[in-house]
Formats: structure tokens, sequence, C-alpha cells
């Protein structure tokens, strides 16, 4: 892929991201976006915690169901932009960490649908676990 591609591909998803008052209220940030693979960062807050003073799964679905779309839009046809149809997470542990790494990477990509995975990392100090697994069916939308 050439560097004008690749530059295109981050500007079209930097932008929708900007877009998105979900992702602002949340306080999360677009950190990489490459052909089949976006990376968004979610701070932990207090603000977005259940009452166990994990972060909460709404939270951390919302970040790599987001991931997971930007990652099949960076491979969706030109004039059409992505909705979520479907996902399934699976939380493999309390979501404790100082900030969180939603990764989205496309499985496969068709005409009109992508199916990607998705994790979550929990990072505090030097330790890093996996605290939520997401599959994910995308759909291209004509605009």
């Amino acid at each position: 892929m050439n560097e004008y591609t690749m530059t295109d591909i981050q500007n079209r998803i930097q932008s929708s991201f900007n877009a998105q008052g979900l992702m602002q209220t949340l306080g999360a940030r677009l950190l990489s976006a490459q052909e089949g693979e976006v990376q968004i960062e979610l701070p932990f807050s207090t603000a977005l915690s259940q009452q166990h003073g994990y972060a909460h799964a709404g939270a951390i679905t919302s970040v790599v169901d987001s991931a997971c779309g930007y990652a099949a839009l960076t491979l969706a046809p030109a004039g059409h932009e992505v909705v979520t149809a479907e996902f399934k997470t699976n939380f493999t542990r309390p979501a404790i960490g100082e900030r969180f790494i939603a990764t989205g990477r496309v499985e496969t990509a068709g005409k009109t649908m992508t199916v990607c995975r998705g994790d979550v990392v929990a990072i505090s100090g030097d330790s890093r676990k996996v605290v939520a697994l997401m599959q994910a069916t995308i759909v291209n939308v004509k605009v």
C-alpha cells in the first residue's frame, strides 16, 4: 500500500472518529488506523465505572465496537460508510486498569459485509491483560 493511500485511510477514520459524540463523551482517542486494523484508547475514569469500581462493560463494548467498525471502514468500497449489524462480546476478567486499548481487526471483507474481531487490553503500569473479546458483523452502506 502506498503512503498516499495510507494517509487517506488515516484521515478518513480520524475525521469520522472526531464526529462521534460518544467517543468524545467517553474520553476515547484514536491511536492508529491502518488497512484492516484500528486501535482506540480509553482512559479509566470513575465516571465510566460500574458499582464495583471496574470500567463499565458498556464503555468497554463501545470502544471495541468502534474499533471493529473503523477497521471495516478502512476496507469499505468508495462511496460507502459502515454500521454494526451484530456483535458478541466476551468479558474475560474485570476491566481494571489505568487505560484500555481496543483493537479491531478485519477477518474477512466482502462487498456488503465485513466480519471483524476485537480485543480490549487493560494496562496498569507494566501489566497488560485482555479483558474483552468481540466478534462483529459490519455492513457497508452506500451514501
